[in-house]
């Protein structure tokens, strides 16, 4: 497994590789497979898992983050928090090496570093609840 902070920037690059497909309105498969063909690959493979990951649960991610998010669709969302919410909810539902609370923190650490002042307490909200329900969410 890898170390934690080798992990903290696979998940900043799957962040940026999950916006930029966000922004192009296109797959962040699409944006990845780009990415490796042009030499960009992510160094860590877990950038690449994170990535695939969401998209091949896409739709699940998306329909648990529009039941918990209250009074927030996925479009009003910022970009960017939107992004962390799929990473962080992939990684609850589907990673069992990563233990819940790390999915949690990490997810913060990122919209501290690059969302609004108001994300951090909106993403452990949304999170929390989701966590909450885990058991019937999986």
């Amino acid at each position: 497994m890898a170390s934690g902070g080798a992990r903290s920037k696979a998940r900043k690059r799957a962040l940026d590789l999950l916006f930029a497909a966000d922004l192009r309105r296109e797959s962040a498969g699409e944006t990845l497979d780009r990415s490796i063909a042009d030499d960009a690959a992510p160094s860590n493979p877990y950038t690449e898992t994170l990535v695939r990951g969401v998209v091949e649960h896409l739709a699940r991610i998306d329909e648990v983050l529009e039941t918990y998010a209250q009074g927030w669709t996925l479009g009003r969302m910022p970009a960017v928090d939107r992004n962390v919410l799929r990473i962080g909810v992939y990684e609850m539902l589907y990673v069992d090496d990563v233990p819940d609370a790390v999915a949690v923190t990490e997810a913060l650490a990122l919209v501290r570093e690059l969302s609004t002042d108001e994300s951090p307490s909106f993403v452990n909200g949304v999170l929390g609840a989701i966590l909450k329900s885990k058991p019937t969410l999986v």
